[in-house]
């Protein structure tokens, strides 16, 4: 008998956590290993359980999908990422790989795609949806863009340094861009956990070292 892959879910939405279980459970080629809800549960769960493949959410609270990648290749390097997000744009789509994810699907894939892309990443292969592939070859064939500082970040992320560049407070950057002063915080917290800054001040000089903010 083939031996299963042994996968965990993070995903902040409960149904969307059990709507993958109920896929995984059917499919006897899959095992359902265990299931969070941050980015923190990514980390633990894949320290305890070292399973095969992590299905990946993006948007979590406190720490995202991308900096949970991150920090699980760099512990785990035998578990593989499947980033399984709303998110379509290159920004977030080349942030991942850069993270390490081996796989990137959006939320909405047919089961069967889904199912692919597991067995994929776990056999050490990238997989990416329909709707990314065109873009992902694009990039690797030197057609998009020049090459930014600190790549690593977002295209949102990259807004709030500029701002932090120029010396705003986490109150003027939610004004400037419209958002809670809460998702502002959580902003400059993850790019300082990216850049692994040691505090606001360190950003702040290597951000406009790198030619952000006026």
């Amino acid at each position: 008998m083939t031996e299963q892959i042994r996968v965990v879910v993070i995903d902040d939405h409960p149904v969307v956590r059990s709507g993958l279980k109920a896929v995984l459970l059917t499919n006897t080629g899959f095992e359902h290993v265990g299931e969070g809800s941050t980015g923190e549960d990514a980390i633990d769960l894949a320290e305890r359980l070292l399973p095969d493949v992590i299905i990946m959410d993006i948007n979590m609270p406190t720490m995202d999908g991308l900096e949970a990648t991150r920090r699980v290749v760099a512990a785990c390097p035998s578990v593989a990422v499947l980033v399984l997000t709303m998110h379509d744009d290159d920004d977030t789509v080349f942030a991942a790989m850069r993270a390490g994810a081996r796989g990137y699907l959006l939320k909405g894939s047919e089961q069967e795609e889904v199912t692919r892309a597991i067995s994929c990443v776990a056999g050490g292969d990238a997989i990416f949806g329909p709707a990314i592939a065109d873009r992902v070859l694009s990039y690797f064939s030197g057609h998009e863009r020049e090459q930014q500082p600190f790549p690593e970040l977002t295209s949102r992320e990259r807004d709030v340094l500029a701002l932090l560049a120029d010396g705003l407070s986490n109150q003027s950057i939610s004004r400037q861009l419209g958002v809670s002063q809460k998702t502002a915080a959580n902003h400059v917290s993850n790019i300082l956990n990216k850049l692994q800054a040691a505090d606001r001040a360190e950003a702040i000089v290597r951000a406009r070292r790198a030619g952000f903010g006026d």
